[in-house]
């Protein structure tokens, strides 16, 4: 068992520096299309982030004072649901202080001045909502100047075309990185695919001895494949330290940015990057296995 596991990587290596220059290409073009891949990610997971709020048919917020009694947040919850005719009265949601702290941390993840600015003591609560279908703009913004009347009611948000551009923008930025993407993921299957059927081709006749002394195909097929996956893996290895130094980078950036240019909730923080880097790695990891598990299979009768 050790001298057949010995055997397929050894042969595997030597394929790798037989077809150096074909195998550097394949890896390059998957660390590409796969770096490409995870920055759709980001810029996704960034207008997800600056859309949150709005997240649900919401289109306007009231924000409330943190010092608000219970009485006046009724108070302000009547006047919302007496206007059922224009607002989803079902859909009608409150935050409270530890769901608005939540939610700044991830609006504000690029702007630590204005974070270190929000406690418990100090930020506002907030109504989200969500206006009936046939609401008009300006109704809502009659509405939305009512409402900022109302008793500890600190503002009364209504970006209605933002929202619509920024919407609009992650549709537009999202499909086009994707198409890329799959192109270029497709470049790093048929570079992959042609590195095999060219080691396949330039050991043929070993594989006929192989063959003719009881070889099974597999035995012959394993070290191909391997090459194929280890030429995915590191193009996913090398495209997710790429996009890990870009995203370190672009979140410094921002946060260098003034707090009023609207570019906090573009930051990707958590655990979100990481997941990236594993859907990445495994993609890496399936480009190369389709790339070399196929030309093996299809070109194993040399």
């Amino acid at each position: 068992m050790f001298s057949r596991i010995s055997y397929t990587f050894r042969e595997m290596w030597a394929s790798l520096r037989r077809n150096f220059t074909l195998t550097v290409a394949a890896i390059i073009t998957a660390s590409v299309s796969l770096l490409l891949f995870g920055l759709t990610l980001l810029i996704q997971r960034g207008f997800d982030n600056q859309l949150s709020q709005w997240s649900g048919g919401v289109e306007l917020i009231v924000y409330v004072q943190n010092d608000a009694t219970p009485e006046q947040l009724q108070l302000i919850r009547d006047a919302l649901e007496s206007q059922p005719n224009v607002i989803d009265v079902s859909k009608l949601d409150y935050l409270d202080v530890d769901r608005s702290l939540a939610e700044a941390q991830r609006l504000f993840a690029g702007d630590p001045e204005t974070l270190q600015l929000l406690n418990r003591d100090n930020i506002p609560t907030q109504f989200k909502v969500v206006p009936n279908t046939s609401t008009s703009a300006e109704m809502l913004t009659q509405l939305s100047t009512s409402w900022g009347t109302l008793p500890k009611v600190q503002a009364v948000a209504f970006p209605s075309k933002q929202i619509e551009v920024l919407s609009t923008l992650r549709s537009f930025i999202g499909i086009r990185l994707f198409l890329i993407t799959s192109f270029l993921l497709l470049s790093a299957v048929l570079l992959i695919w042609n590195t095999i059927r060219t080691a396949m081709f330039a050991r043929r006749r070993e594989i006929e001895v192989m063959k003719l002394v009881g070889a099974t195909n597999w035995f012959i097929r394993l070290p191909f494949m391997l090459e194929g996956l280890l030429q995915g893996l590191v193009g996913g290895l090398l495209a997710s330290g790429a996009m890990l130094l870009f995203n370190a980078n672009w979140t410094s950036g921002v946060r260098a940015f003034p707090s009023e240019s609207g570019f906090g909730a573009f930051v990707v923080t958590g655990s979100y990057p990481s997941g990236i880097v594993v859907a990445i790695i495994g993609l890496g990891m399936l480009v190369g296995a389709i790339g070399s598990g196929t030309a093996a299979s299809r070109f194993l009768d040399v």
